[in-house]
């Protein structure tokens, strides 16, 4: 009998608990955002400038962790298997949206996530030596036919090598040679040092400042108008590809299962941070467009993502293990 009761005591103890801490109002302690990329990338860059703004408007500090590789699927590996309870967020890239049909391996899926906002994007671009005769992209594609031609990209399976190849397989219809660099740098390094022919990267990935510094030549950016940090720098449209737009993007995602409160209420304090002028122009002035939207809005945007980057990884038939 007393054990039944000790039982029966510890069950009500674990249930007046998990009460207690459901009642608690969010957010009860500091919120991580785990970054799917390292520390200097896209998603940290965006990352951290948000997560000034977040923690002060919930009086909690938003601690910055990285856990890059695989693509992002560590990040989101574990952002999906942790605790729905608003404390443990994403902060990942177009790679979310792209490895749902690129990466058979997975260990979740996009099912497993709640969009919380998707707060800025940056256009993919071609980009050259600044020493290459070619003034724009329509002045390079006219000599690309009767050449053998090369792009580099940071990396296999990246937002940028997907739409290089698509445009240049599905769209010119020209032969490109992918040459894949172990990260940004070393890529800009070679397109600077004429080593390869074209660089496939977005603005915001550092080629904003090498292009307005005189080092790099843009030669076509692939959104629907000329972006605002490079305004010399033509659109693919402008060269003659109306039909192809690509960007990547930065956002913020929870486990699915996370209370639609808790999401709404991230969502409305994100809105206010992307209010704040100064990060307006910070994001500007490294080659990225702010974007704002309910949380409705955030998860109808990534899923219209999800199947655009699908159809392109299923055309050029690639697939990683």
């Amino acid at each position: 009998m007393a054990a039944a009761v000790r039982v029966l005591s510890g069950a009500l103890v674990f249930m007046l608990t998990v009460a207690f801490a459901s009642a608690q109002p969010y957010p009860a302690r500091d919120i991580t955002f785990i970054v799917a990329f390292a520390p200097g990338g896209v998603a940290d860059t965006v990352a951290r400038l948000v997560a000034q703004g977040v923690g002060t408007r919930l009086g909690r500090s938003v601690i910055i962790e990285n856990r890059g590789g695989a693509g992002g699927n560590i990040a989101a590996t574990a952002v999906a298997r942790a605790a729905p309870d608003g404390h443990t967020l994403l902060v990942t890239t177009t790679a979310l949206a792209i490895n749902e049909t690129l990466r058979a391996n997975k260990t979740f899926s996009v099912g497993d996530f709640k969009t919380i906002a998707i707060v800025a994007s940056s256009p993919e671009s071609l980009i050259t030596s600044a020493s290459n005769p070619a003034s724009n992209l329509a002045d390079f594609m006219k000599t690309a036919k009767d050449k053998s031609i090369n792009f580099g990209t940071a990396g296999v399976g990246s937002g940028s090598h997907i739409a290089a190849e698509y445009f240049f397989k599905e769209i010119a219809k020209v032969s490109a040679t992918h040459v894949p660099f172990q990260g940004g740098a070393p890529a800009m390094n070679a397109t600077m040092g004429n080593q390869i022919d074209l660089l496939a990267t977005t603005l915001g990935g550092g080629a904003a400042a090498q292009i307005t510094g005189g080092k790099l030549k843009g030669l076509g950016v692939a959104s629907a108008s000329r972006a605002a940090v490079v305004t010399n720098v033509p659109t693919f449209a402008e060269a003659g590809y109306p039909n192809f737009e690509a960007a990547s993007w930065v956002g913020v995602f929870a486990p699915s299962n996370v209370d639609p409160e808790i999401v709404a209420r991230l969502n409305a304090t994100i809105q206010d941070v992307m209010k704040d002028p100064a990060l307006l122009e910070k994001l500007t002035s490294i080659g990225f467009d702010p974007i704002t939207g309910t949380q409705a809005q955030a998860e109808s945007y990534f899923r219209a993502e999800v199947a655009t980057w699908g159809k392109m990884v299923k055309a050029l038939n690639l697939s990683i293990e």
